[in-house]
């Protein structure tokens, strides 16, 4: 259905914090502002521990990966920002050494890395790297960064059209969520949950919980942003980010409440449960042109269309 066009005049909402995950499955990084990059928020996914196969390992059956810390040079995220040869992503994990990856060394290339549907070439991390995280997850493993200079990873074009494209996100270049929908989850939960169960890159407030689900067009500090389709959720948000152990929560209780059979009663996928909204920078806008590419924290949500209801929204 087409969505409702809005000619708001005062913010929807704010943007109340901002996660940037360099390595796939493994710890976010909380920060006040990020560059915006049609990838995603810069440094965004991209790098993925792959297996034996060339398969990315997530914290679907590797859990652990919740434990690896990652932290990045502090100046990182200024809008011009080079690395030089001193600098360096640097990896914790309990029981393990540091390990420091040179953000601007020369990579060999490896083929046939995947990731859910897309299948190409990566920049490994060298020996050094996998060995650290063989070691730590208990099978061959290899660290890879995505091959930003031939490889081109499109989304669905099913759900949105042009030339939107991430790195080793699971499908998407950013996800938004709202603090009111994870306070109106937690109030039906025995024990709260963090936000990092539901890793977004872009966390917002006050707004209507789950108002999310209906927006289609957003400005974030006068960035157009469309959004795509509810995210269907895995079960990532079952296992505690500070201990790597998964539990029944929250897919249970949202089995009740967010699911497909509730939310979208006339459509497919009645069994799969819903938190977030996937959304892409609309990064051909001439608005998107120039400089100054940064969103931060504290900058007004403004909601340009909508649906009226999560059954109208794409998923």
């Amino acid at each position: 259905m087409e969505s409702e066009l809005l000619a708001p005049t005062i913010p929807a909402a704010k943007v109340s914090s901002l996660f940037i995950y360099p390595i796939k499955s493994c710890r976010g990084i909380s920060v006040s502002h990020a560059p915006l990059t049609p990838t995603g928020l810069r440094w965004d996914r991209q790098w993925v521990v792959v297996n034996s196969k060339g398969r990315a390992c997530t914290q679907r059956v590797d859990p652990k990966l919740a434990l690896v810390e990652v932290q990045l040079p502090p100046d990182a995220l200024a809008e011009d920002y080079q690395p030089t040869n001193n600098s360096y992503m640097v990896l914790k994990a309990p029981g393990m050494e540091s390990l420091k990856i040179c953000l601007s060394k020369q990579h060999e290339v490896t083929e046939a890395i995947t990731v859910w549907e897309w299948t190409g070439s990566a920049w490994d991390e060298g020996i050094e790297a996998s060995r650290w995280f063989s070691d730590y997850l208990g099978k061959p493993c290899q660290l890879v960064r995505f091959n930003a200079a031939s490889e081109v990873r499109r989304v669905d074009p099913n759900y949105v059209g042009g030339q939107h494209r991430t790195y080793f996100s699971d499908g998407y270049p950013f996800l938004l969520l709202s603090q009111e929908s994870l306070d109106a989850l937690n109030e039906l939960l025995q024990e709260p949950i963090p936000i990092n169960r539901f890793r977004p890159n872009i966390l917002v407030e006050g707004c209507d919980p789950y108002s999310e689900d209906l927006w289609t067009e957003i400005k974030i500090s006068g960035f157009s942003f469309q959004g795509v389709k509810l995210c269907s959720r895995c079960k990532v948000p079952t296992i505690n980010q500070e201990t790597g152990i998964s539990g029944s929560e929250p897919t249970e209780t949202l089995m009740k409440t967010r699911s497909g059979k509730v939310l979208r009663p006339d459509a497919k996928n009645k069994n799969k449960v819903y938190f977030g909204q996937n959304i892409v920078w609309n990064w051909m806008d001439s608005s998107a042109k120039g400089s100054g590419k940064i969103i931060r924290v504290g900058d007004p949500v403004y909601v340009l269309r909508k649906v009226s209801s999560a059954a109208e929204a794409a998923a």
